[in-house]
């Protein structure tokens, strides 16, 4: 079964990366790659669509709104790619899709079109769990990060995470004692937590607002955020006002 596919990633190594991991499969021919989500919307209703992999977080959208723009009953088989997602769970719950956590190999992504040509195959249930999931994610207040650890999926709620700081590519979660990584920028990840009380206090670190005890600002213009736990970072002037005029909102 030859499988006519869309890639969509606002990555382009990312892209490319699938791309060159697809190859592999003498069943898959991808025949455009998008990189945000109206290129996405206009790619599906142009080309005769097998497969799409979604990116989840893009720009401005998510990838659910791509499916919801495009209409359930027009969208190809989907399987979700992303390093984090808030319907993570709902997805794998539903078993109507697969779902890629980034980073991945070979083998994860020989699984995934294994299991895309049985969805192929049952189309009207795989429309129908579509449908379910783009109502569980319409509704869905639960904000969580799953972090891929060896044969393991962490599952991670933003009140659990005491601060953030920029890793390279990646972006280090610190959860008490422990810490977990996760491709991303901080920047992605500021705008993921700001609704959960997360704030820059640098600009390689974020911290939870319901983990700071105290602010201290200290000689030569360096301030201090102290944790409840007693680790202290340090924070930019700038930032420190603005950490400074949340709290007061908070009081």
């Amino acid at each position: 079964m030859l499988l006519r596919t869309l890639i969509v990633d606002d990555e382009p190594v990312a892209r490319h990366r699938l791309k060159r991991l697809l190859r592999k499969s003498a069943e898959v021919i991808v025949v455009a790659e998008c990189a945000d989500a109206d290129s996405a919307i206009a790619a599906i209703r142009e080309h005769e669509l097998d497969l799409v992999f979604l990116d989840v977080q893009m720009p401005k959208t998510n990838g659910f709104d791509v499916v919801r723009a495009v209409g359930v009953e027009k969208m190809p088989a989907i399987i979700f790619v992303t390093a984090f997602d808030r319907f993570a769970l709902q997805a794998f719950e539903a078993q109507a899709l697969d779902y890629l956590l980034k980073p991945f190999g070979e083998e994860r992504v020989r699984k995934a079109l294994a299991r895309a040509r049985t969805f192929l195959k049952g189309g009207h249930e795989f429309r129908g769990q579509l449908s379910g999931l783009l109502n569980a994610t319409a509704n869905q207040k639960a904000n969580c990060l799953l972090v891929k650890d060896r044969d393991r999926t962490v599952v991670l709620r933003p009140h659990e995470i005491d601060w953030v700081e920029a890793d390279a590519d990646y972006v280090r979660l610190h959860v008490g004692s422990e810490s977990h990584m996760i491709r991303s920028t901080l920047t992605s990840m500021e705008e993921r937590l700001a609704m959960e009380g997360f704030v820059r206090i640098h600009r390689s670190r974020l911290v939870n607002l319901d983990r700071v005890k105290e602010l201290r600002l200290l000689f030569k213009g360096e301030s201090v955020v102290v944790l409840k736990s007693g680790g202290k970072l340090t924070a930019s002037q700038d930032c420190l006002k603005y950490l400074q005029d949340r709290l007061g909102k908070m009081v």
